[in-house]
């Protein structure tokens, strides 16, 4: 470990430090950043995908039943967020953290979060309830999505450090993703839903809008919320 004198000099050079930064057409890697106050800047959607009372499921169930249904979970929900050109940028135990990019980035981030609503309840959770006809256990997720322009730095320590996502698009998905109501599992902000092609906007026969609009009591802002789901192709 440095002695604090330091630890003291490294912050002083952190807060003193200019930043050089950049627009970015694409997701940096913590390889592209250096170390000192160096960032991307990038216009971008942000989705996290959650599995909800994951602490009940680690105290109530065996730990390798829980790792199962993280395991099978995340795999899902990754392999949607790269078939939809999103870019994994974190795990967080339960969560994963999806970057999309380009002018149909809330369209394609929208789409990916109502295919894993369909993943987990008609894929999923029929196969753990056949696998496993004894347990009381049922999947609960959600999907939280937002947009802005948020600045990519690195942070960490040299040889354990990583990219952190600075901007109001990371902090809104993630705390819309812990939002719980009843059979509604994906949550997005108002600026994504203005930006959605028709096409994750609106569907069935007849056509019919697929989001409810209501108040984010925490933030005091409008969003939409739905319980639709789209069957990946």
């Amino acid at each position: 470990m440095k002695p604090l004198a330091e630890l003291q000099k490294a912050i002083d050079k952190i807060l003193e430090s200019k930043w050089d930064r950049r627009d970015g057409q694409c997701v940096p890697d913590p390889e592209d950043l250096k170390h000192a106050n160096d960032a991307v800047d990038l216009e971008a959607t942000v989705l996290y995908a959650d599995i909800a009372d994951s602490t009940g499921l680690v105290q109530g169930y065996k730990d390798w039943f829980a790792a199962e249904i993280y395991k099978s979970y995340l795999l899902v929900a990754s392999e949607l967020i790269k078939n939809n050109g999103g870019t994994i940028t974190a795990f967080d135990g339960d969560r994963v953290m999806g970057i999309f990019l380009g002018s149909q980035k809330n369209t394609a981030a929208t789409k990916c979060a109502l295919q894993i609503n369909y993943m987990v309840s008609k894929e999923i959770t029929p196969r753990v309830i056949a696998g496993y006809p004894d347990t009381s256990f049922r999947l609960n997720h959600a999907v939280g999505i937002d947009t802005s322009k948020i600045m990519a730095t690195r942070t960490g320590v040299w040889g354990s450090n990583d990219v952190v996502w600075v901007g109001r698009a990371a902090n809104y998905a993630a705390k819309l993703c812990t939002i719980r109501e009843g059979n509604h599992k994906t949550f997005i902000s108002s600026e994504v839903y203005s930006r959605l092609l028709d096409t994750s906007k609106y569907g069935g026969d007849p056509k019919a809008n697929m989001w409810t609009k209501f108040t984010w009591e925490e933030f005091g802002t409008i969003a939409y919320k739905s319980s639709w789901r789209w069957k990946p192709s």
